[in-house]
């Protein structure tokens, strides 16, 4: 079983950047891929970014590509989302989640979600 916690959610100017924090417990968490997810209004929730149980690989989705960074640190049960140059489509609820039982990063199968947080980039 895996718990996430998200935080670093905020309203945020077009252009202006935000770190997201997932905080994880559990003992799976450093042997599993991590992913964040959105979802905007009235929109399906959207795949944005994996990283493997390592930091080995990762996966970006195109629209956020050269903007948005995950990362992970496993000492500290905790996986990120750099988001620079926001727009306002970007706006959302931000979701982390955790595919308890794969490794490498991954676009779907994913067991554990957080509650979310949200981002709002107003123009």
């Amino acid at each position: 079983q895996v718990q996430l916690v998200e935080s670093g959610g905020g309203l945020v100017q077009d252009g202006g950047s935000l770190r997201l924090s997932c905080a994880a417990s559990g003992r799976t968490f450093s042997s599993s891929a991590m992913g964040w997810f959105r979802q905007a209004p009235e929109k399906e929730r959207e795949f944005v970014a994996a990283i493997s149980w390592n930091s080995g690989s990762t996966d970006i989705t195109d629209s956020v590509e050269g903007r948005f960074t995950i990362s992970r640190d496993n000492a500290k049960n905790s996986v990120y989302l750099q988001m620079n140059s926001l727009k306002p489509e970007d706006t959302a609820v931000y979701y982390c989640a955790a595919a308890g039982s794969r490794r490498y990063a991954v676009r779907s199968g994913y067991d554990y979600w957080g509650q979310g947080t949200q981002v709002t980039v107003s123009s």
